[in-house]
């Protein structure tokens, strides 16, 4: 796949450490008395030496500490949320920021051993991760294995439960407090969130100008619409087990709540999942109530809560 997120810049100076990861070592610049220095610099900032070598090492160190990030950085991070943030102090004695991959945030201590983990997905430039030293997790992140943007479960086609609307007992068997499993996702892009200002008239800069976001927005980046995400719904197909039948028509009766909790950055993915809120007898057909949430995907909180009321006549 693409690599979507900012990647480093290699200098003159830093070029050796680059190359290293890139051949899978991690290197480091020791001066002629001995000190060890990250990141790469052109003297000693313990002796002012300029007599640097570039020596070859371990990689390994201990976790001097770290923060379990749930809120991205930057959107193109929400594929790797909760991220580990993390200081590792290695063997010689210097600390150098990373990201802990192959644990779970609740198995992560400050002090344990871990050891590097090669990441060539960028393809241009190699990433220095961390794994704890026991852990399973391989070494390497070759560019072939990475990971789909966005997973998409529960999205196969499978035999459906035909309940009709006029069985009443079986649609109240239906209502439930479990959500069914994820939806595919799909992808909130700037040019969609143009065409919805335009369509809309809705065109505030917090939505469509970019530049202007970096400078005076608190997310840094353009924002989707609420009532866009809400209407992308139809964009996602829910793994729901069941196929309401007999009826003649069936009407959108509105929504008993509509809430925006979270924001959706420009250029993240969605995905949702719904349940069976609530089932009426009325005069006029069968009313449902289907609680819809909608969640970048990786995020634990939704962007949208929508309680659609429909009605099956």
């Amino acid at each position: 796949m693409a690599w979507n997120k900012p990647l480093p810049h290699p200098t003159s100076i830093s070029q050796p450490y680059w190359d290293g990861l890139r051949d899978h070592e991690v290197r480091l610049q020791q001066c002629e008395h001995g000190h060890w220095l990250f990141f790469p610099r052109t003297h000693c900032p313990t002796c002012g030496s300029r007599q640097l070598i570039w020596r070859r090492v371990s990689g390994e160190g201990r976790l001097y500490t770290f923060t379990v990030g749930r809120v991205p950085t930057l959107p193109e991070f929400t594929d790797e949320m909760p991220q580990l943030l993390a200081v590792v102090e290695l063997d010689e004695g210097v600390h150098l920021n990373t990201t802990l991959v192959g644990v779970d945030p609740a198995d992560v201590r400050v002090g344990q051993r871990l050891r590097p983990v090669f990441d060539d997905r960028p393809g241009e430039v190699t990433l220095l991760r961390y794994t704890p030293v026991e852990s399973a997790h391989p070494g390497v992140i070759a560019g072939e294995a990475a990971p789909a943007a966005v997973p998409a479960p529960g999205v196969e086609e499978k035999p459906k439960r035909r309940i009709s609307c006029k069985d009443i007992a079986a649609m109240k068997s239906l209502v439930s407090e479990e959500f069914t499993g994820w939806s595919n996702a799909f992808e909130v892009t700037q040019e969609i969130i143009n065409q919805f200002a335009a369509l809309s008239g809705d065109d505030y800069w917090i939505h469509t100008d970019p530049e202007r976001c970096k400078r005076e927005s608190p997310f840094g980046t353009p924002i989707a619409h609420g009532a866009l995400v809400q209407v992308l719904v139809s964009r996602l197909k829910m793994p729901m087990d069941y196929e309401v039948v007999d009826f003649v028509n069936i009407v959108n009766y509105g929504s008993d709540r509509l809430r925006f909790p979270a924001i959706v950055p420009s250029g993240c993915s969605i995905h949702g999942r719904c349940r069976v809120k609530s089932v009426e007898q009325l005069k006029s057909g069968v009313q449902v109530t289907l609680e819809i949430n909608v969640h970048v995907v990786g995020q634990d909180r939704p962007s949208v809560i929508n309680d659609l009321v429909m009605l099956y006549m």
